[in-house]
């Protein structure tokens, strides 16, 4: 209907009501005036204590229909009624990495629903229940094949009638999980004191920082996070910044959530809107390989559109002794790593690993990684110590540079990722020596 006619009709039957509901007052003040009241209902009134003295029902408010702004307004109350529906309609999103189900219970907009417990059938057999009310159920130890996931009926809600036919994998096959957003937290849902820990093992190694000569065989780089803060990208990029590696997240030290960070959309906008190239790291605190392919496909879910020329790396250090991953044996550790990049890489990126000399030659076994993985090494010294290959080295934790209050990582790399023909001009980078000391 054309809005101009709306709102006439709209006017008119507001006009039509109001004169009724004017009428009706008047009528009724005379009667009440002159004290006319009818024999029956003089004795409804006696017999009925739910009726007022003027022959209404008790707290009733013929005017109520003044205070509902949906009375009129048909759009406005469709609205309503479609954002409760899609509060109430629950669906399941089920996954599978290896001989386990992944289940979460979601409501209309594809949101966990937390709060209630629910009840899954998987197969004739198993009946599972969500006992926390986290919206999630987690099996593991399946045999591999399908099976059909029926969630039972629950009061308040609109449950799907038929089962969702899901498939136990056999074996992990490093690809990314296809609905991986309903794993997503931001920091408001967690406590960021207790999850975001990460330890820079490197800087307890440090020698006091460096003064590094940039040549043409070398591009200089940034690596940021929340950490941070704001940062003025476009000053960033006049000071001859050729890349960042931009946080996009962490998993928590405590309870293993995967968390975004909260500087990640932010800070890649910047970045890529000011012509410097990115990459990615993720903190990790997986503890198998089937939580790091949840970690590569959430980064991989929150790069989409997004021109990433550099690698995406896993970000593997320490917690400060209490993370959930800190006591990992170093095979298990080097699983979890190369099963982030392997399918990183099945998503057509290229993959690496960040760590420090320390990790990379006592709680890692390089042995046990593809030749495609980047090595980022995490070294504050003048000259790298590393006996190992490299293509990236973090020289300091310390560095200043105009757009960024406060210190921030330098880091070079000596690969070709960039889409900067240039050569590199030669300049220096200093660390902020005195205060990394």
């Amino acid at each position: 209907m054309d809005s101009r006619i709306l709102r006439y009709a709209v006017l008119v039957v507001t006009l039509f009501v109001g004169s009724v509901f004017v009428l009706m007052l008047g009528i009724n003040g005379y009667f009440t005036k002159n004290e006319i009241q009818p024999a029956v209902a003089q004795e409804a009134v006696a017999e009925n204590e739910y009726v007022e003295e003027d022959g209404y029902v008790k707290g009733s408010d013929l005017s109520a229909w003044m205070n509902d702004d949906t009375f009129f307004d048909v759009e406005k109350s469709s609205t309503l009624q479609k954002i409760e529906n899609e509060q109430k309609t629950l669906s399941l999103v089920v996954s599978s990495v290896e001989k386990d189900l992944r289940i979460h219970i979601v409501n209309g907009k594809g949101k966990p629903v937390t709060g209630y417990v629910f009840n899954v059938r998987v197969g004739e057999d198993g009946l599972y229940k969500d006992s926390d009310r986290d919206g999630e159920i987690y099996i593991s130890d399946l045999k591999p094949g399908e099976y059909e996931v029926l969630l039972e009926a629950a009061e308040e809600f609109y449950v799907p009638e038929e089962a969702v036919v899901a498939k136990v994998k056999a074996n992990i096959e490093y690809q990314a999980i296809a609905d991986i957003s309903y794993l997503i937290k931001t920091e408001d849902e967690i406590d960021a004191k207790k999850e975001d820990t990460a330890v820079k093992d490197a800087a307890l190694d440090s020698e006091g920082g460096s003064a590094i000569k940039l040549t043409d065989d070398a591009r200089f780089g940034i690596d940021v996070s929340k950490w941070n803060k704001e940062i003025d990208w476009e000053q960033i990029a006049k000071e001859g910044v050729d890349f960042a590696i931009i946080r996009a997240g962490y998993r928590g030290s405590v309870s293993g959530s995967l968390v975004v960070d909260p500087y990640f959309e932010k800070n890649i906008k910047g970045a890529t809107d000011n012509g410097i190239d990115v990459g990615i790291y993720f903190f990790t605190q997986a503890v198998n390989e089937r939580e790091a392919v949840e970690e590569a496909s959430i980064v991989m879910s929150l790069v989409q559109g997004y021109d990433i020329s550099y690698p995406i790396f896993i970000d593997t250090e320490g917690a400060g002794g209490r993370g959930r991953a800190d006591s990992l044996e170093v095979a298990q550790r080097s699983g979890i790593c190369q099963a982030f990049c392997e399918t990183i890489r099945s998503g057509g990126y290229t993959a690496g690993i960040y760590a420090s000399k320390n990790w990379l030659s006592n709680r890692l076994d390089i042995t046990k990684f593809s030749g495609d993985n980047v090595i980022w090494l995490a070294e504050y010294k003048d000259k790298p110590t590393y006996g190992g290959t490299y293509g990236m080295w973090q020289y300091t934790s310390s560095g200043r540079i105009n757009g960024i209050e406060g210190r921030v990582d330098f880091n070079l790399c000596y690969l070709d990722f960039g889409k900067k023909e240039e050569p590199v001009e030669e300049y220096i980078r200093k660390a902020d020596v005195e205060e990394n000391r």
